[in-house]
């Protein structure tokens, strides 16, 4: 499934929906989906806000594929080359109770996908987000 998006946080979310509706009639498990929804929602984000700031004039592109052993969503801008595998890991302290705000979608993806791949071509920011699945027998 492939969806040709505005930069807009309601067209981010139009995304997020159509992959949960994705996922359930591909009978991926909620908790799978929840994780790749939130990933693709905080990186779909990262579009609008950061690559296009806010200008819904511009367009991105949200691929989504199922093999059957893995789910593996593909972004794809025009934005300013940025490589987001290249932003280091952090574990969030807290200083006097306060965590810093911002920062934290790369993060949050990071911690639901099982891979991020990036590469800049033809003039856009490819990012892959793949999430292997695990059926009932503990296998792949």
């Amino acid at each position: 499934m492939t969806l040709e998006l505005q930069a807009t946080p309601e067209e981010v979310m139009r995304a997020v929906e159509a992959l949960q509706e994705f996922g359930r009639r591909m009978h991926v498990g909620e908790r799978e989906i929840f994780g790749l929804a939130l990933a693709l929602e905080e990186c779909g984000s990262n579009i609008v806000n950061h690559a296009y700031r806010h200008d819904p004039r511009q367009q991105f592109r949200v691929a989504i594929e199922y093999t059957g052993g893995a789910v593996t969503i593909e972004l794809r801008d025009r934005g300013p080359a940025f490589d987001p595998t290249r932003v280091r890991a952090v574990k969030p302290v807290a200083r006097g109770g306060n965590l810093p705000h911002g920062g934290w979608g790369i993060q949050l993806a990071r911690r639901y996908v099982d891979e991020m791949a990036y590469r800049r071509e033809d003039g856009e920011n490819i990012l892959r987000l793949s999430k292997s699945l695990v059926r009932a027998t503990g296998q792949k």
